[in-house]
This record gives structure tokens, sequence and C-alpha cells, in this order.
């Protein structure tokens, strides 16, 4: 990432960016161009074709002062990202990494932020079909549309203390086995639920929903209820 100086008083007033170690302004779109800029550049001199490079290491910013909370608002420096094209270019160079660790990440900088829970929230559903051939799609906060299945599974996770279930949807792999994932809200989550339907799993009746030929349990049905 690289600094955009012209920025500068803009995102400081109104917290709409991050900052380097430097406190300049990054912008990952930027650096995205100059990156590819230059790669044209170098594979075009004389007609020769380019050497490979090495791969090159984003320079560590340490911590930004970025928080992303449940219900899935980024926050900087403690006030509220409102304009939506920012947060959607920033969750873009978003990573999680295989200690559960979250940054912002583009190929010249990366910076660790807070996230609360998932980054993301999904907030509306729509469905074709019935039983297998049943496909279950779902837009997030960010308006990224996913659909459920292999590549997209649904999960439900529970509260240790008061059992109450909290489900997620993958959205993409992170760089080990935590993926970025999208919190599916209440009002989405009763929708599911209404297309749930029992089947055994093993010796066990559960409750779940059926996306691309994938049964996805969302919990344990009682013993003696249909």
């Amino acid at each position: 990432m690289l600094p955009i100086s012209q920025r500068r008083e803009e995102l400081a007033s109104t917290g709409d960016g991050y900052v380097n170690g430097n406190g300049a302004p990054l912008n990952p779109a930027a650096a995205k161009r100059a990156e590819s800029s230059a790669d044209r550049a170098r594979s075009g001199c004389s007609g020769h074709v380019a050497a490979p490079r090495p791969k090159r290491v984003p320079t560590e910013c340490g911590d930004l002062p970025f928080l992303i909370k449940r219900d899935g608002t980024w926050l900087y420096r403690g006030s509220p990202i409102h304009r939506k094209e920012l947060v959607c270019l920033f969750a873009s160079v978003l990573r999680r990494e295989d200690d559960g660790s979250w940054w912002l990440q583009t190929p010249a900088e990366r910076g660790r932020i807070q996230v609360e829970d998932a980054p993301f929230v999904a907030v509306e559903m729509d469905w074709t079909g019935d039983g297998p051939q049943q496909i279950l799609s779902f837009r997030t906060n960010i308006d990224q549309v996913v659909t459920a299945g292999p590549d997209h599974p649904i999960r439900v996770s529970h509260d240790i203390i008061t059992c109450e279930p909290t489900p997620y949807i993958r959205l993409r792999g992170g760089a080990g086995i935590k993926a970025v994932e999208a919190r599916i809200n209440r009002a989405t989550y009763y929708e599911l639920i209404a297309l749930a339907v029992p089947r055994w799993i093993g010796s066990t009746r559960m409750l779940g929903v059926w996306s691309q030929g994938v049964f996805f349990p969302l919990g344990e049905l009682p013993p003696g209820e249909a």
C-alpha cells in the first residue's frame, strides 16, 4: 500500500481510512494498481520476457486502529466508517491467519485489526427448490452473495453457558484452517429454521437444511419430537 498524501486531511477528519506505522494514510486500491503498472512496464521493455520476481513480503505495520463490531460495523479510531464503498474496499484485503488473527493486507503492507465476532453479517436469504435439490443463497452486509454448499458450509455454534445458537456461513478460506465467515443474523436464521427438516445422522435425529445436495445440521431434535 502506498501513502496517498492528497487524502491525508480527508481521512484524518472522517476516519474513513487507515494509516501505516508512520501515520500516513493507506489506499489498498492504489497499491494494487501500482503493482500492476510496474509489472506491465517490466514485461514490455525491449520485447524481452520479464524474469519472475521474488514474492514480495508485505511490510508489517503492527496494530491498526480498526475494530469490526459484531453487527458488522467497521470502526476507525472508535468512529464508524459510513461509506459503504470504502468498507467494501477494506473488506477485499481482509485476511485471517491460522491463529485466528485478522489483518488488512495488500502486496505492500499489512496490519492487524480487531474483530469482535465474524467480520460480516448475512442479512438476507433466498431459496429455490426443496429437499436435496434446495438451494439457499445469502447476501451479506457488503452485498456479497454466496450459495450454501460444499464450498460455503453453514455451521452453528452454541454458547457454552446459555446454549444459544449462533449460525455462520463460510465466505472464503483463510491462511490456515480458520475461514472468513459471515454471522447469519437473527431474522435470517428464523427463515432458515422455517425451512429445516429432520434427518438421522448416525444415531442422532437432527434438524437441518439442505442446499446444493448437502445437509447442514442446525441442532439436535429432543426425543419424541417429529
